[in-house]
């Protein structure tokens, strides 16, 4: 059931003639792990949190960086040194006292992947490397459960949905690329807004899986060119 605080909270979209009272608790309803609070993590969580996921855990180790604040705007200078997962999830129960969140200081690694997947609906790939992609992949294609794949380079970015009727990450990328193949944001840079808006897109993918609407990124890959404002569709 929701709650009036609930009803009142979630008004504005409760007002659109697709998105009723089943889609809103299909939300409260729902268990999402966000593996890494960086730049896409920061784009998606404020607005999954802000739709009403009922509960949300958050998975990173790093802490903030001065460098980070440019692109991670759930931070503030005051945090540099503290832990990303636990002041994202301070974060987000501000904005929403009514969702359940966790903040968890630790990678997802081989060792406990399978467990923090296991109780999730959903998994969103907020990671910007590829052995944690790949590992995110395989234990969900394992575990039959649903990942949301976003990432970023220069001035593109890419996402998609990978779910258990569909091509897994693997089957687009079936070879693992070596950490020099592709050169990180360090070293190519990054425009801090880019990683905003992917990370938006699957805050939004995970909204539309969520409440049970399609999106053609469940069935393709989409990539977005920041510099041309151009959205390509590759169907899978």
């Amino acid at each position: 059931m929701l709650s009036d605080l609930e009803f009142e909270r979630y008004r504005k979209q409760l007002n659109l003639p697709e998105w009723r009272k089943a889609q809103q608790l299909r939300l409260k309803e729902a268990s999402v792990l966000v593996v890494g609070a960086g730049g896409l993590g920061c784009g998606a969580l404020p607005f999954l949190a802000a739709a009403g996921v009922g509960s949300i855990t958050i998975l990173d180790a790093d802490v903030i960086e001065l460098s980070n604040l440019a692109r991670q705007v759930l931070y503030k200078t005051s945090d540099v040194g503290a832990s990303k997962a636990l002041r994202a999830a301070e974060a987000l129960q501000a904005l929403n006292p009514t969702i359940a969140i966790q903040g968890i200081a630790e990678n997802l690694t081989a060792e406990n992947a399978r467990a923090n997947i296991a109780q999730h609906n959903l998994v969103i790939d907020c990671t910007d490397n590829f052995s944690t992609r790949y590992l995110i992949n395989d234990t969900c294609v394992d575990l039959q459960k649903p990942f949301i794949y976003g990432a970023i380079h220069a001035w593109e970015g890419q996402f998609a949905v990978f779910h258990p009727s569909g091509p897994s990450y693997r089957t687009l990328f079936p070879v693992e690329p070596s950490p020099q193949e592709i050169p990180s944001c360090d070293e190519v840079g990054v425009l801090g807004v880019l990683p905003g808006i992917i990370g938006l897109f699957q805050a939004k993918e995970a909204i539309f899986y969520l409440a049970g609407f399609e999106s053609p990124a469940q069935h393709g890959l989409l990539t977005f060119d920041l510099r041309e404002m151009r959205l390509s569709s590759f169907r899978l």
